[in-house]
């Protein structure tokens, strides 16, 4: 018996018997969708009586020979660091960023270098005409490269092609969004289609030990479109980020079975494509005011790279009921958390200010170890007091006001001597390891601000006094 038309969900996957006008699982109104035919990933059952249902297959034990995955190395350091050291083969790579970020130039340049050592390498475009990617190409100065290169959206048909000849080293499928199987019925696009799509370049890829990556949508809030379920069929996902102000490019993996996670390349966009940085926190502090109140430098960590980058606050009276809180480049949960401790464990009255914090560079950071340096900047541009140039500040901050331990202290300590800082303020014992006072508390913090003092005419009184006036050293006016 043939299966009926199912209604399927274009933004999360979820299958339903008759159409809704709001998903129940993502919550999405008007992306229910009917889908004519089988399940592309369903295979066929057997309802012959007496016969076995499935086989036997040996078990083994956790001890035994182990061999590292082996790879195949771009050329291109910044994304082997993200790909875990090389492509695998027969691995699969989700890449998704906002259009126009620079995912295709990125991959050009990748195939680019891969053609040139000698590897087959085919750059399949569902979007672009081939002369549009010669084009670019050309601008690129890669013209010369022996990249194969077609414009096709029929996966047998690409499938076919690629099994053709010797096995392909790389394999670009720019994007998963534009493919159709002829086994799935439905519009390209559709869940069904992207889902089919991708099992069918996934299937060709194991078999014949070709890396693939699949360009990937995304949608308003950075997720890559379609069903999640192809998040967890690939073997890497990585978003390629950055802030169209700047010019820098942030290439970071949330998932990677053959390599580490959390892990970013950083790229800067040049005249002639996306250049490689192999030293990120000299320009994020470049040009960087260090006797400027409110700007902090955070000694952060993203994977297995130390990276400094200056934190920018900005506190101001606010005219308003309800005062403002802008955050670029941070959590605002985690503002709103730091200003609440700050508040009732520090006596930093910050309740009828505006608050902004900056992330200078472009970069977006997820480690709450930043809370220490994010607390430095809101305290030093709430007093006008200059934080010491020489300093790096890095720690949790609890609800409790308790400053607690982070992770890779003699990584982040090394990368700020590198640099030329000279103590690392932070929790004890890294505190002391570098040289610093060290920090049990926020308002140990607080006090070493304020005992720095700050410019008399530049000083502020939150605490209700006349703005402008001269402090009083007997009565800090953060409190």
């Amino acid at each position: 018996m043939a299966k009926g038309p199912s209604f399927v969900c274009q933004s999360c996957g979820a299958v339903y018997n008759r159409w809704r006008g709001k998903c129940e699982a993502c919550g999405g109104w008007n992306t229910v969708v009917e889908e004519a035919g089988s399940h592309p990933l369903a295979g066929p059952a057997s309802t012959r009586p007496g016969r076995a249902r499935g086989r036997v297959f040996p078990l083994e034990g956790l001890a035994g020979d182990i061999k590292d995955a082996p790879r195949t190395r771009t050329g291109n350091a910044e994304f082997d660091r993200v790909a875990g050291g090389g492509l695998v083969p027969g691995s699969v790579l989700l890449l998704g960023g906002d259009p126009g970020i620079g995912k295709s130039t990125l991959l050009i340049q990748v195939s680019a270098a891969l053609a040139r050592a000698g590897h087959r390498v085919a750059y399949i475009s569902g979007e672009e005409a081939v002369a549009q990617v010669r084009l670019r190409a050309e601008r690129l100065g890669l013209s010369s490269a022996p990249v194969e290169l077609a414009a096709e959206t029929n996966v047998e048909d690409i499938v076919a092609t690629l099994s053709a000849g010797a096995t392909p080293r790389l394999a670009v499928i720019d994007s998963i969004q534009t493919m159709w199987t002829e086994t799935v019925e439905s519009a390209p696009g559709t869940v069904s289609q992207v889902r089919g799509a991708a099992q069918a370049l996934i299937r060709f890829a194991k078999s014949r030990g070709t890396a693939v990556i699949l360009v990937g949508h995304v949608t308003k809030d950075g997720q890559i479109a379609g069903p999640r379920v192809v998040e967890h069929m690939v073997d890497c996902v990585a978003s390629f980020e950055g802030d169209p102000g700047h010019h820098f490019r942030i290439l970071r993996a949330a998932k990677n079975r053959f390599g580490p996670t959390d892990e970013i390349g950083v790229f800067e966009m040049t005249d002639h494509g996306l250049a490689e940085v192999p030293n990120p926190s000299e320009l994020f502090l470049a040009g960087r005011d260090g006797a400027t109140p409110g700007t902090a430098v955070f000694a952060g960590m993203e994977g297995t790279r130390p990276l400094l980058v200056e934190v920018q606050a900005l506190v101001a009276p606010s005219p308003l009921a309800t005062p403002r809180r802008a955050v670029v480049g941070w959590d605002p949960a985690r503002l709103s958390m730091v200003l609440a401790v700050l508040e009732a464990h520090a006596g930093v009255r910050l309740g009828q200010h505006d608050v902004y914090l900056n992330v200078a560079g472009g970069l977006r950071i997820q480690e709450p170890a930043a809370d220490l340096a994010a607390a430095a900047a809101l305290v030093s541009s709430l007093t006008g007091a200059p934080l010491p140039a020489e300093n790096v500040y890095f720690g949790e901050i609890g609800l409790s006001g308790a400053v607690r331990p982070v992770t890779q202290i003699p990584a982040r300590i090394k990368e700020a001597q590198k640099l030329g800082f000279a103590r690392a303020v932070g929790p004890s014992p890294p505190g002391e390891a570098a040289g610093a006072p060290a920090l049990s508390h926020v308002t140990d913090l607080v006090t070493v601000i304020a005992s720095a003092g700050g410019a008399p005419g530049r000083a502020r009184s939150p605490a209700g006094g006349r703005p402008g006036r001269p402090r009083d050293r007997s009565e800090p006016d953060y409190a």
